[in-house]
């Protein structure tokens, strides 16, 4: 049985307590944490513990694998040499268009999924397909942090996680609607995944139950669209159609805030045969330095909310939809992809764009920022995927 938290209002969160940092640096939220994040061996320990079912299924070997193309050469703002941008071609045996692709905690597995649910599995160093599954209508797709489980949600509610590649398979039944989202928190024993219908529900792994279920007020008055986890994972924010980000304490389910964009906190009422703007939240995330969540709206807006007071601190306007931030890890620097098909990196601390990467000719689907943040791989509706080099000395 399902156990609902009783969330309270945003309104009634008490004031959060503040410190300053050293410098020239602002005020940052205190938050009250876990105790420090688990041995990775004992969550990959833990995840041997679950209790998953036996799924049988028919596997499909595949000798395909990355073929790289000739090299393009430097295109729009893009500076250095020739070899700062590699366009790949991807032969994989899926039969419908590929969504979903990621690599496992340790880099070893590269997964891939496809919109009518036909998930891959292959090993990066053969590039051997070691596993497949066919689920439903794939709705997103998430490696585990710490071990070879890979998670997915589908369009019957349902979310997914399986041991990577003995097939072991849990499901997670939710309501009778699309799994929209999902995310694994950083301790590995929770997920949190969003439905269409607006509710939110915080999974434990382990015992395959929700912890949190977020729904009527509490929850979305549309389907989400994104969900993200603060780096110790006591946060979750949550993003959706109906053009609300909600942060939730991890811990107790409640709601803290509500964060929204101010051109569209308080929308007209559309007669018949009239049409309206569309706007949702495209994509969110936390930064790892700085007490600073990014939201990026379908309307073009990057909004930087400032989490110690909950207010807007920068908006800063793209010429056409987001698709999909990043923050780069250990900085306030933010990436965003946007359906004008250029990457643009943001100074979240001024608002200031810092640069702009071009090169392709349709809208960027999704992008990709490696560990050391020298390298963004974008895929478009050009049909490419693009390998830009964003490491310079001014950075």
């Amino acid at each position: 049985m399902e156990s609902e938290s009783e969330s309270g209002a945003a309104a009634d969160t008490p004031p959060l307590e503040t410190l300053s940092f050293h410098g020239d640096e602002e005020i940052i939220e205190v938050v009250e944490l876990d105790p420090g994040p688990p041995d990775p061996d004992d969550l990959a320990q833990e995840m041997e513990d679950v209790d998953f079912e036996e799924e049988e299924e028919e596997e499909e070997g595949n000798e395909e694998g990355w073929v790289l193309e000739p090299q393009e050469g430097v295109v729009g703002s893009m500076e250095g040499p020739d070899d700062s941008e590699v366009t790949f071609a991807l032969h994989s045996g899926h039969k419908d268009s590929v969504t979903c692709a990621g690599f496992s905690h340790d880099s070893s597995l590269v997964a891939t999924g496809d919109m009518s649910g036909l998930l891959k599995v292959w090993q990066v160093d053969t590039k051997e397909e070691v596993w497949s599954f066919e689920a439903g209508d794939l709705e997103w797709m998430e490696w585990h942090p710490r071990a070879p489980v890979l998670l997915a949600g589908t369009a019957d509610g349902n979310a997914w996680m399986w041991k990577v590649p003995n097939g072991d398979c849990k499901t997670f039944q939710g309501p009778n609607c699309p799994a929209t989202c999902g995310r694994v928190l950083p301790d590995g024993k929770r997920a949190v995944v969003g439905y269409e219908d607006g509710t939110i529900r915080i999974w434990d792994l382990k015992q395959g139950s929700p912890i949190h279920v977020l729904k009527g007020t509490e929850g979305h008055q549309g389907p989400l669209t994104c969900v993200a986890t603060n780096q110790d994972g006591s946060l979750i924010l949550t993003g959706s159609v109906d053009c609300q980000a909600k942060l939730v304490s991890a811990t107790t389910g409640k709601v803290v805030g509500v964060f929204r964009p101010e051109t569209v906190a308080s929308q007209p009422s559309v007669g018949e045969g009239e049409e309206s703007e569309s706007n949702s939240v495209e994509s969110l995330g936390f930064c790892s330095v700085m007490p600073l969540a990014a939201v990026g709206y379908l309307d073009g807006t990057l909004a930087i909310y400032d989490l110690s007071t909950q207010t807007l601190r920068h908006q800063c306007q793209h010429q056409s939809g987001i698709v999909q931030l990043l923050w780069e890890a250990g900085t306030a620097v933010v990436y965003t992809c946007s359906l004008d098909g250029i990457v643009r990196l943001w100074d979240a601390r001024t608002g200031r764009l810092l640069t702009d990467y071009r090169g392709h000719t349709a809208e960027i689907l999704d992008f990709a920022l490696s560990k050391d943040a020298s390298l963004v791989v974008t895929t478009s509706g050009d049909h490419k995927a693009k390998v830009f080099c964003v490491q310079r000395p001014d950075r």
